[in-house]
C-alpha cells in the first residue's frame, strides 16, 4: 500500500506545480503582446468550460475507473500545454488559439477534479487518508509559491513558449504515474442513463444537510476571498506601505496555509467538520483587519491566520466527504462543491471594484467578515456537524 500512496503523492504533486505554472504563463504571454480584454478572454475560456462541464465529469468518475479519468485529463492538458508553448515559440500570439486551448485545459480541469477525489478515496485506506489528503494540500500550496517565480524567472531566461513546454511535459509525468494505479477498494456505480446517473447524484447530494451546509459556507469562503484578493492589495499599496509590503503579507498567507495544511493530522482534532468550520470563519479576520486599515502587523498576522484556517480545512474536509459521502457517488457530489467554489470565487474577484468604487472598502470587507463567519459557524448548529469519526459509521461509510 505504501507503493501506491507514494506514486499517488508523487504524480498529484507535478500536476500541482503544472496547473499552477499555468496562470503566470499565459499572463506574461498574453499582457507583452495583447490588451486587457485578451487576457480576460483566454481566462475566461478557461474558467467557463470548467464550471460547466462539472456535473457531468461527476458522473463519468464515478461510472469510469478514476486512474484512467485523471490519465485522459493530464494529456489532453499536456497537449494542450504544448500546442501553447509550440505557438509561442514560433513568435506570434494569437489569442483565438491560445482561448481555444485555454478552453480544452479547462474542460480537462472539470474532469480531473472529481476524479482526483475518487481517486484518493479508492488508494489510500480510510486511517490514512487525513495524512495523504494533508499531503496533498501542502505540496498544492509549495506549487503556488514556487510556481509564479519559477515561470517568471522561465520567461526572462529562455520565454514563455519554454514555460509551456515544461507545462506539458509535468502533465506527461503526472499522466503515466497515475495512469498505472491499481485501486484495491474501486467501487463504481451501475450504469444507467446519464441524466437518470446525474440526478440520483443531486439526490444524493441533498441526502447530506451537512455537505450542502458546508458547500454553502465554502461559497461564502470563496466570494469573500475573492473580496479580498481584489481589494487588499489596493488597501496595501495605497495605506500600509507598498508593493513590497503587499508581497511580504500575500507570501506570510501562502506560508500560513501550507503550515495549516501541515498541522491539520496533528491537531488534537475531534470533530473534523467543527474543524472546517472554524478554519473557514477565521477568515473573518484579515478581512476586518484590511477593513479597519490596521497596522501592518496586525494585519499580517490575521492574513496568516486566515489562510492558517484554510489549510486546516483542506484536508479535513476531502477526508470527510472520503469518509461519509458512499464511494459510488463520490465524483458527483463532490463536483458540486467544486463547482460552487469555482463559481463564486470570480464573483468575488467581478464585484469587488465596482462596489468598492461605489461605497469603498470597508463596508464591503466588514460585510464579508460577517458572511463568512455566520455562514460557516451556522453549521455548527447541525448535529450530524458535531459527529466524531468514532461514531457508529453509516452502511455507506463502512463500505470504505
Amino acid at each position: 500500500m505504501i507503493f501506491p500512496i507514494r506514486r499517488l503523492l508523487a504524480g498529484r504533486t507535478v500536476a500541482a506545480l503544472a496547473t499552477a505554472l499555468i496562470p503566470t504563463t499565459l499572463t506574461l504571454a498574453v499582457v507583452r503582446t495583447g490588451s486587457a480584454v485578451d487576457l480576460g478572454l483566454v481566462l475566461s475560456c478557461e474558467l467557463v468550460p470548467m464550471l460547466v462541464l462539472l456535473p457531468v465529469a461527476g458522473v463519468v468518475a464515478d461510472r469510469f475507473p478514476p486512474q484512467r479519468v485523471v490519465l485522459t485529463a493530464d494529456l489532453v492538458r499536456a497537449a494542450a500545454q504544448l500546442a501553447i508553448g509550440t505557438e509561442l515559440l514560433g513568435g506570434r500570439v494569437r489569442i483565438p488559439d491560445l482561448a481555444v486551448l485555454s478552453a480544452f485545459t479547462g474542460a480537462a480541469v472539470a474532469f480531473g477534479t472529481p476524479a482526483v477525489r475518487t481517486l484518493v478515496a479508492a488508494v489510500v485506506a480510510g486511517p490514512e487518508r487525513l495524512r495523504t489528503n494533508a499531503r496533498l494540500g501542502a505540496a498544492q500550496g509549495l506549487a503556488q509559491i514556487a510556481a509564479p517565480a519559477a515561470a517568471g524567472g522561465l520567461m526572462l531566461l529562455v520565454g514563455a513558449g519554454w514555460s509551456s513546454l515544461l507545462t506539458g511535459t509535468l502533465f506527461i509525468a503526472s499522466a503515466t504515474t497515475l495512469g498505472g494505479l491499481r485501486p484495491d477498494r474501486l467501487q463504481r456505480a451501475e450504469r444507467s442513463a446519464f441524466l437518470g446517473e446525474l440526478r440520483e447524484g443531486w439526490a444524493e447530494t441533498r441526502r447530506h444537510p451537512w455537505f450542502l451546509a458546508n458547500v454553502l459556507g465554502h461559497g461564502v469562503w470563496h466570494l469573500t476571498a475573492g473580496l479580498l484578493l481584489t481589494l487588499a492589495p489596493m488597501i496595501t499599496v495605497r495605506h500600509l506601505g507598498g508593493d513590497t509590503a503587499w508581497v511580504v503579507i500575500a507570501e506570510v498567507g501562502t506560508v500560513g496555509m501550507v503550515a495549516g495544511v501541515y498541522a491539520a493530522p496533528r491537531l488534537p482534532i475531534r470533530q473534523p467538520l467543527v474543524g472546517v468550520a472554524v478554519g473557514a470563519a477565521v477568515f473573518a479576520l484579515p478581512l476586518t483587519a484590511f477593513a479597519l486599515l490596521l497596522p501592518i502587523p496586525i494585519v499580517t498576522t490575521a492574513y496568516f491566520a486566515g489562510m492558517f484556517g484554510v489549510g486546516v480545512l483542506n484536508p479535513l474536509w476531502e477526508t470527510t466527504m472520503q469518509r461519509r459521502i458512499p464511494p459510488e457517488a463520490l465524483g458527483r457530489v463532490g463536483s458540486f462543491d467544486t463547482l460552487i467554489s469555482f463559481a463564486a470565487r470570480p464573483l468575488g474577484l467581478a464585484v469587488a471594484a465596482p462596489v468598492s468604487a461605489a461605497v469603498g472598502t470597508t463596508a464591503p470587507l466588514l460585510l464579508g467578515a460577517a458572511l463568512v463567519s455566520t455562514a460557516n459557524l451556522a453549521v455548527l448548529l447541525l448535529p450530524t456537524v458535531r459527529e466524531s469519526p468514532g461514531a457508529p459509521a453509516s452502511p455507506a461509510e463502512q463500505a470504505f
